[in-house]
């Protein structure tokens, strides 16, 4: 399968690390020109440096600009006018007991990992509606489904996250638009490496080998045996933004190593 995105513009939300950075990366392989997005200029040049170091001929178009906030999705629309693709990836985690989380907190969690993606769909959706393509994404997680104990409020917006997707993916029906949420499981990004590796500062192993240990113990059922890289997930997103997936809408695609022990 050849998956060109030549001539299309494509928006990746928290891009500067992680499965966001991937992204970003896999898509500006693909040919698209890639918006990179995070909270500094400082951030996002250097994620812009990392990827062209990667693809060399990528075409990459950096964007200061803080989504979660009305402002930045403001900014966001002033720079780029009529994406192609927007994948929704930016968001938060915390592990922390349902009786600690404040109020302020649950507010904290939806606005990041939910309302971010509202906004900045609602910018965008109609342009690809009436222009007959596009493609909007919603980075959500195995959390969605599986709700962890010890993160019910990420959890939650990440339930969120598949209803607006559904919600959408019937609000374009018959427009050449397609909304999909992509359910990434354990994941060797430095967000979730670091957060391992600080539960045992003792222990000397690289944060990964850290990490492959703390899936096999605290999610059993995941038949990988080992998280999955930024990249792999990045390869379910730019299918997804391709017309070679122009029949999968209104889905949730798990790339969770089969944490989840369900055939549907």
């Amino acid at each position: 399968m050849n998956i060109d995105l030549t001539g299309k513009t494509a928006i990746v939300t928290g891009s500067t690390q992680g499965i966001g950075r991937a992204i970003a990366a896999g898509l500006a392989a693909a040919g698209a020109r890639t918006i990179v997005n995070g909270r500094t200029a400082e951030n996002v040049e250097a994620a812009i440096a990392q990827i062209r170091a990667a693809v060399p001929d990528a075409d990459l178009t950096g964007v200061s600009a803080d989504v979660t906030t009305v402002e930045g999705v403001a900014a966001m629309r002033a720079a780029v006018s009529d994406p192609d693709i927007v994948v929704n990836n930016v968001g938060i985690f915390e592990p922390e007991s349902f009786f600690d989380i404040t109020d302020e907190s649950w507010y904290r969690f939806f606005t990041v990992n939910v309302m971010s993606g509202i906004r900045l769909t609602r910018e965008y959706l109609a342009g690809m509606q009436e222009r007959g393509w596009g493609r909007v994404i919603f980075l959500s997680s195995e959390s969605a489904l599986q709700i962890p104990p010890e993160m019910i409020h990420y959890g939650l917006t990440k339930t969120a996250q598949l209803a607006l997707s559904r919600g959408l993916a019937e609000l374009s029906a018959g427009t050449g638009v397609t909304v999909n949420c992509v359910l990434p499981g354990p994941t060797a990004s430095e967000g979730v490496s670091d957060f391992v590796a600080k539960l045992n500062p003792q222990d000397k192993r690289s944060p990964n080998e850290q990490l492959d240990d703390f899936v096999r113990e605290h999610r059993p059922t995941q038949l990988l045996r080992r998280a999955a890289t930024p990249e792999e997930v990045a390869n379910m997103v730019v299918y997804l933004s391709s017309e070679q997936a122009s029949a999968t809408t209104g889905a949730a695609l798990s790339v969770d190593g089969g944490t989840r022990r369900a055939i549907f």
